[in-house]
């Protein structure tokens, strides 16, 4: 066990938001919320998945809609204590620990701030190892946990709960009341057990954000080349950016970004596709690193991640891959987020095999 203090906070929003491949929401508001909930209710607990018992529950806190309406559409922060209690209630049980979806953003600060206002430890893991836009895409659901019941809360105190068929009856019933609600909602979801939790969770996840961010708040200089060592992952890209296209429409924020060389990558042309997250980088067309990878975009200078809801005409960054936990490669997990399931003609590479050929 290790106790999550305000400055740990610090350091885990910074490396989430590396691990968050451009997506899981800009971190900054869940990161006031997670520090201001410590400091009034003490330290959180933060306890590996070992450390839970076989029959332990175990709730699932987190944010859900387009990122980039929370810069505007402020939670009272009501919301996720209320999400967790609406499903406390409605099993007739406690819960016992607090786990994230995903290792990216606000949701990984999100979980800090539910754990602090109930009193529950945090477990050091989550359901992605990155950051994915739909509550499909986790290791939970693909390992046979049921999404429902979940519960869909806003800040305007409507709450709703979701008894669905299957898990994407779950995401799609979510997704329309979230739509309505704003684009913008707090859940709870995934209600596990401490057998669970060991059998499907992503292990270790916040104790490497807070490495990452560690690392980021202290390198002086240039920190991209620590980082690239510290993630195992590539330099895919050096660039201006040029243009940014979104639509919200979707309940996601779906674009592109476009991407013109510095130096070295001079007279070459960087594009992304995202929604909420980068899903495909090209290289003069070609991909160069494609989803379930992650591919995260670093202000040149400062080393620190831009989300997509951040990305600007005129910022100059360097674009860096990383492999995925090696989870989202197996047979049963590709399929849920793979290049075709977003409907692109591209069959997955890992972005390992796809350096070699350029190496």
């Amino acid at each position: 066990m290790k106790l999550l203090y305000e400055d740990d906070v610090e350091k885990i929003a910074l490396g989430a938001a590396v691990l968050g491949s451009g997506g899981g929401g800009d971190p900054h508001l869940g990161k006031l919320m997670a520090i201001q909930a410590i400091k009034e209710h003490g330290p959180v607990r933060l306890i590996t998945a070992d450390e839970l018992a076989a029959d332990d529950l175990v709730f699932p806190s987190a944010a859900m809609g387009a990122p980039v309406v929370m810069l505007e559409k402020i939670p009272n922060g009501s919301e996720p204590k209320r999400a967790i209690q609406a499903l406390e209630s409605y099993l007739g049980k406690k819960a016992t620990a607090i786990i994230s979806i995903e290792a990216g953003g606000i949701n990984s600060c999100i979980p800090i701030y539910t754990a602090a206002c109930l009193g529950l430890p945090l477990v050091d893991g989550d359901g992605m190892g990155r950051a994915f836009p739909e509550l499909t895409m986790m290791s939970f659901g693909i390992g046979g946990l049921p999404a429902s019941p979940m519960v869909v809360c806003d800040e305007k105190g409507n709450l709703v709960i979701i008894n669905a068929i299957n898990n994407q009856w779950a995401e799609t019933l979510a997704r329309a009341v979230t739509v309505a609600s704003g684009l913008f909602t707090q859940i709870g979801i995934y209600v596990m057990s401490g057998d669970d939790v060991k059998h499907f969770a992503i292990k270790n996840t916040i104790s490497l954000a807070a490495k990452i961010g560690a690392y980021l708040i202290h390198e002086s200089g240039n920190p991209v080349n620590g980082l690239i060592n510290l993630v195992g992952g590539y330099i895919l890209f050096e660039g201006k950016i040029t243009a940014v296209r979104r639509d919200l429409t979707t309940g996601f924020i779906r674009g592109t970004v476009r991407l013109e060389g510095l130096d070295s990558y001079e007279e070459h042309v960087l594009s992304i596709d995202f929604q909420n997250e980068n899903l495909i980088a090209r290289l003069d067309d070609n991909p160069i690193a494609m989803v379930p990878d992650l591919i995260t975009v670093l202000d040149r200078e400062r080393g620190v991640p831009i989300l997509t809801e951040g990305l600007k005409y005129g910022q100059r960054t360097v674009v860096i891959g990383i492999p995925c936990d090696p989870f989202w490669r197996t047979e049963g997990a590709l399929k849920y987020v793979n290049p075709h399931y977003f409907k692109y003609d591209l069959e997955y590479t890992a972005i390992e095999e796809i350096m070699k050929g350029i190496s």
